[in-house]
């Protein structure tokens, strides 16, 4: 598997609706991939619990959108009326 990162797989693009404002967002997430007899398995490092499987490498990173999609929509649900702040981080 071609990979400029040997930690983590290409970065997932994923459309979000804002459903205040029904902007959609592009936001990108580095995902671990691993490859096993059985096909992909496929997670997100940085959404604890979110990951995925396909039997082509394609077929992973396409269900992982989706699953990026549904955690995403979960977490807002969660998150009310919170007031929310962006913090940036230096790695």
């Amino acid at each position: 598997m071609p990979n400029s990162d040997s930690r983590f797989a290409n970065l997932a693009k994923v459309k979000l609706k804002n459903n205040s404002k029904q902007k959609i967002k592009l936001m990108k997430y580095k995902v671990a991939l691993h490859q096993s007899e059985e096909g992909f398995s496929v997670w997100v490092p940085t959404l604890p619990g979110c990951c995925s499987q396909g039997e082509t490498e394609e077929e992973a990173l396409a269900n992982i959108e989706i699953a990026i999609r549904e955690y995403l929509e979960v977490v807002m649900e969660q998150v009310g009326d919170a007031t929310l702040r962006e913090v940036e981080v230096a790695v």
